[in-house]
Formats: structure tokens, C-alpha cells, sequence
């Protein structure tokens, strides 16, 4: 079997990401105007790749981050297993630490392996995790697309390579995250590999 590569992105930046407030799957935002530059320098760095497929969440943020590489006519599909966490009542509000103790409490549980926690009206990771493997099945039955570029979400990328990797959801905050940053994994048929960690360089300059 050939080895697929897989492309993992998460979407550039929004004016909720500059003013901390939590997106989750429920609120449907844009890029701003350093999400979009952003966006166009993943795209000049690897506009080269010949993509089988791009696939996205559900939520606009993702298919603009990733429009330069639909505008060439790529093959796109959205997948509900992609999209955010939910966070619940807590969707559309600034959190910090001296705002909302009960939303890091979760966060310490999840790390402490309670990952059958959740804010109010939200997803635990557990849940998260189980969609996700429903999209994590869809991909590996396709052999044919050998190269593939996935946009997704922070809290959703940390639990996504937790479960390609064979790590435990408490482990998420492990793998680190910033707008438009790059995961590149191989997949040899039976175990992934990570190619490329936290890869950030085709964002130099970005905010000159």
C-alpha cells in the first residue's frame, strides 16, 4: 500500500480568536483580514501539492482558509466529524480565568482522563471523539486519495491527533495550536507518523 500524506490545518485567524471569545461549532464566523493573509500564504507555499481531496468542517472559517486551493478545482468535501467542539452556553462569550471558573475547571478534569465532561448544553471529548472516528474511517477506506489537505479547529485538532496517534484524549493540550499552523502526517496502512509539527514557516512575515 502507498503511503497517503495527510495535510492538517487548522482555519486562520477571526476577530473572535483576537478578542478570546469561544467559536465552538455554533458560531459560524469569518476570517478577518489577518486570517485571510494567512490563508493566502499557506496557500503560495503549497499551492504545489497535488491534493486529492480537500476536506473542511461544516463552518465557513475552514472553506476560506483553504479557498485558494478550491479555486484551482480541487475535489472538496465538508464532514460534520470536523468541526469544533461544542461548548455550549458558553458559544459566543469571552472566557478567562477570572471570568468563568467552571469552564477551566472542565478543562482540568479533561486533563485529569475525564473526558466524559461538559460545559452546560455542550460535547465532552468523548462525544467530540466519536464523530471524528467516523470521518477518521472515511478517509483511510479511500486508498485512491493519496494526498490530502484537512481544515479544521483547534480543540478538534488537538483531539484528532490524539486518536491518529494512539494517544489519550487527557493528552490533547499536548499537541499546540495556532491559526493556520501544520500538521503533516504519513499513513502507511497500518500506523501514522508525524512528518511536520507545529510547522508555522509559511506564515513569516504575515503580520509585517
Amino acid at each position: 500500500m502507498s503511503v497517503k500524506k495527510i495535510y492538517l490545518i487548522r482555519h486562520g485567524q477571526t476577530d473572535f480568536n483576537v478578542r478570546g471569545i469561544v467559536q465552538g461549532s455554533g458560531v459560524d464566523s469569518s476570517l478577518n483580514e489577518a486570517g485571510r493573509r494567512q490563508a493566502a500564504r499557506f496557500f503560495a507555499a503549497y499551492r504545489h501539492i497535488a491534493f486529492d481531496k480537500v476536506y473542511t468542517s461544516l463552518l465557513r472559517r475552514t472553506h476560506e482558509s483553504v479557498q485558494g486551493f478550491l479555486d484551482l478545482g480541487l475535489p472538496h468535501e465538508q464532514h460534520g466529524g470536523l468541526n469544533e467542539i461544542s461548548w455550549g452556553t458558553r458559544e459566543g462569550t469571552r472566557i478567562t480565568a477570572e471570568e468563568d471558573e467552571e469552564y477551566h475547571s472542565v478543562l482540568q478534569q479533561w486533563r485529569a482522563g475525564q473526558t466524559s465532561a461538559r460545559l452546560e448544553g455542550g460535547e465532552s471529548p468523548d462525544e467530540m471523539a466519536a464523530r471524528q472516528r467516523e470521518f477518521i474511517d472515511l478517509m483511510l477506506s479511500r486508498p485512491e486519495e493519496e494526498t490530502v489537505l484537512i481544515c479544521m479547529h483547534g480543540r478538534a485538532m488537538r483531539a484528532i491527533l490524539c486518536q491518529l496517534l494512539g494517544y489519550p484524549l487527557s493528552q490533547m493540550d499536548n499537541f499546540e495550536h495556532h491559526n493556520l499552523c501544520l500538521y503533516q502526517l504519513d499513513y502507511t496502512g497500518s500506523m501514522f507518523t508525524v512528518r511536520g509539527f507545529l510547522d508555522m514557516r509559511h506564515l513569516q512575515d504575515t503580520y509585517a
